[in-house]
């Protein structure tokens, strides 16, 4: 069997069927990452019982089958995939079930679609997807494909002793498929031109500023965009590789710039999809990803419902899903593709592991790459630890000694086409928000030191102190290929638009500077900031000001610990939480306008709300003139050691609240709870984690800022 990081099994099928069964199933669990429960180690066991019996009769053919299969950048497993007389069949297995269910059928049709649409090697072939119930006795007795005429099969359904009978009944029907290529466990993502035109049809029907919420005193992003597409245009022209930072205060409409890029850039212009020039907005923040896939999903689908058009949720997920993806997936696309062991330090290409194409060579399709949050992209240590222990596609693909840094490592993957290329990082000052973020400056680092031929397009602002820690300017100093232009940064909030100021006070809050209070005084007859001791009033406060539609929560730091005794819960991990709280109406338990979960700086990082209401925990404490930083351990423990990683904490606190100060378009309210006074009868006090003292000093200083309490 060859080793492939796309899946945990694949072999010939003869080879398949005579195998030991639990030699199969070891080779499944070494291939697999993390624990799966004892049900789907037995699930396991089952099927390849199953299928080494139904698949008998082409035991001597050239067939193939594959376990637990990746669909290139989608994170989709497939059960099962067989390479059999020129068809691919997707089998999805239900060993529990004995009746058969809408939403698996929709399961199994879905993965068929998304190799239809985005899986190169399978887009010209017949796609069959069959789903097995274990204990149904049922076999379809009518196949045929679909009524969109696209290749793919109808889902059919059999038992497991019926698999036999209907995978011969499907060959019997379609005899003289051409042969799927060779390389088809390796094939590129390719998204299908209908696929692309589905979803620019789907982002021009919502417009990304609905979606982002910007209103009013809206200022145009306009030249922002043309100055990209010129940089673009000008490194196809001269066949070179070229990279933009683009800067922007927090709301300034960093992400409708990275869509707005990838729509054009695909389209240019005209109606249909220019070949070979496609461009994709990729982020490491999953709820910021999640969300907008499903705003603009769940907008299509119901445009689509009131015109009377059958069409289902997961089609639209499907169609904005090409624009918009996740960006760890496409870094595993490319880690996938790399000779394992690294030697000597450097990445080079397997090509048992690629598909040389003739006009991306051994990149990805793209030839334009949108980085959103490009200061979160990891250092070389945490990216480093992360491969040793192997984290990639689901299983136990290890890298030991992987030798970049994870900006370093996307720049090399574009680099990696023969042509040309063009990365956008859009860059926000101070949101590192997590241990091992590596900042704007390793960037910087890898184009000085590695990438010397690409020319960089640099906005000023980025020598600004929040970027870099001020340090941009210098390190780019002796780099000739640098080009500065004011048209790369965003100055105005277009998420606040009552106060376009809005950054400017947060960021003299966090930094305790004597003009705070003065920022304030200009922005707080149109955007008010109030002050209270007690999260009752903070409900009420918010709940008097929404109207309509408009959207409230509660925000807190990851680092907050005692958020119980004031009735708030933190909402739970995962981005299908995420999407919820922002997108469900207040009629849903499960939205943020009912106030009870409280999302936290990972959780809304890239979006917003019109009011919010930040709880201050004890975590950031205002003593004696300066910040303090506390973690929670059963009790509050000062950070005060003088070490580099102290300071790096202090940085990512700072950071965390100034993304939460910064959610609201409208207005919002700051809780510093009033603690707990109470003692008990020995003199102690009732709550020692609650202390008032442990919040006194914060209230008074932010009261001294201007901001109206009650």
């Amino acid at each position: 069997m060859g080793k492939s990081p796309r899946c945990m099994y694949e072999n010939s099928i003869g080879s398949f069927v005579e195998a030991d069964p639990n030699a199969v199933f070891g080779i499944i669990c070494d291939n697999h990452h993390g624990d799966e429960s004892t049900l789907t180690r037995d699930a396991w066991k089952r099927e390849i019982d199953i299928l080494q019996n139904a698949l008998q009769p082409w035991k001597d053919t050239d067939g193939r089958i594959v376990f637990e299969y990746d669909i290139p950048r989608l994170g989709k497993r497939l059960d099962t995939v067989l390479l059999l007389k020129g068809i691919i069949f997707c089998i999805e297995f239900k060993t529990e079930e004995t009746s058969v269910l809408e939403k698996d059928l929709d399961q199994v049709l879905d993965y068929a679609l998304d190799l239809k649409n985005f899986h190169k090697y399978s887009q010209d072939h017949l796609i069959v997807p069959i789903l097995i119930p274990r204990k149904t006795k049922r076999i379809s007795s009518i196949i045929q494909p679909s009524v969109y005429d696209d290749r793919v099969v109808n889902p059919l359904i059999a038992g497991e002793e019926g698999i036999t009978t209907l995978i011969t009944s499907v060959i019997s029907l379609f005899p003289a498929e051409p042969d799927v290529n060779p390389n088809w466990l390796i094939s590129p993502y390719a998204p299908t031109p209908t696929i692309i035109e589905a979803a620019r049809t789907l982002y021009e029907s919502h417009s990304v500023e609905d979606i982002t919420r910007h209103e009013a005193d809206k200022v145009s992003t306009d030249a922002t965009v043309a100055y990209i597409q010129g940089v673009i245009r000008r490194s196809k022209e001269r066949n070179e590789k070229s990279i933009c930072f683009v800067t922007g205060v927090p709301g300034a409409g960093k992400t409708l710039v990275g869509l707005d890029i990838a729509v054009k850039q695909t389209y240019q212009g005209g109606n249909e999809p220019v070949k070979d020039e496609g461009a994709v907005y990729l982020s490491g923040n999953g709820p910021l990803v999640a969300v907008l896939i499903e705003a603009l999903a769940r907008d299509n689908y119901q445009k689509c419902r009131a015109r009377g058009e059958e069409k289902k949720i997961s089609d639209s997920r499907r169609e904005v899903g090409k624009f918009i993806q996740i960006i760890h997936r496409y870094r595993d696309a490319m880690l996938a593709k790399i000779k394992n062991p690294v030697e000597n330090g450097i990445l080079e290409i397997d090509p048992t592991k690629a598909v040389h194409q003739e006009d991306s060579g051994y990149g990805e399709v793209e030839h334009v790459a949108i980085f959103d949050e490009a200061q979160r992209s990891w250092t070389h240590e945490r990216i480093a630890a992360y491969l040793k222990r192997g984290g990639t596609y689901g299983n136990k693909l290890k890298v030991p000694n992987f030798p970049l840094s994870e900006a370093s490592f996307l720049i090399w993957s574009l680099d990696q086409r023969e042509d040309w290329a063009t990365i956008v990082c859009l860059v926000g000052g101070g949101q590192e928000i997590n241990t091992g973020e590596a900042g704007i400056s390793e960037w910087i680092k890898s184009l000085n030191e590695i990438f010397t031929h690409w020319k960089v397009y640099i906005s000023p602002q980025l020598t600004e102190p929040e970027y870099a820690e001020g340090k941009v300017y210098e390190l780019l100093k002796d780099n000739q290929n640098v080009t500065y232009s004011e048209k790369l940064h965003l100055g105005v909030s277009l998420r606040s638009f009552r106060a376009e100021k809005l950054s400017a006070f947060v960021h003299a809050l966090l930094e305790i500077k004597p003009d705070a209070a003065a920022i304030y005084a200009e922005i707080k007859e149109r955007y008010p900031i109030v002050l209270t001791r007690d999260m009752e009033k903070a409900r009420r406060w918010l709940h008097d000001k929404v109207r309509g539609t408009e959207k409230t929560g509660v925000l807190i730091t990851k680092e907050s610990a005692r958020y119980k005794p004031l009735g708030v819960h933190v909402l739970e991990s995962g981005d299908a939480n995420a999407v919820h709280w922002f997108l469900e109406d207040k009629e849903d338990t499960r939205s943020s306008n009912y106030l009870e979960d409280a999302a936290t700086e990972i959780q809304v990082q890239g979006l917003e709300l019109d009011y919010t209401c930040l709880l201050w925990d004890a975590d950031l404490r205002y003593e004696n003139g300066k910040w303090h930083y506390y973690k929670f351990n059963h009790r509050w423990i000062e950070q005060i050691d003088n070490s580099e990683n102290r300071h790096e904490q202090m940085k990512y606190m700072l950071n965390a609240y100034r993304v939460l100060l910064t959610r609201a378009r409208i207005g919002m309210i700051i809780c510093v709870p009033e603690g707990n006074a109470y003692k008990t009868r020995n003199g102690y006090p009732e709550d020692p984690t609650r202390l008032p003292e442990f919040y006194d000093g914060t209230y008074e200083y932010l009261k001294s800022l201007g901001l109206e309490e009650i």
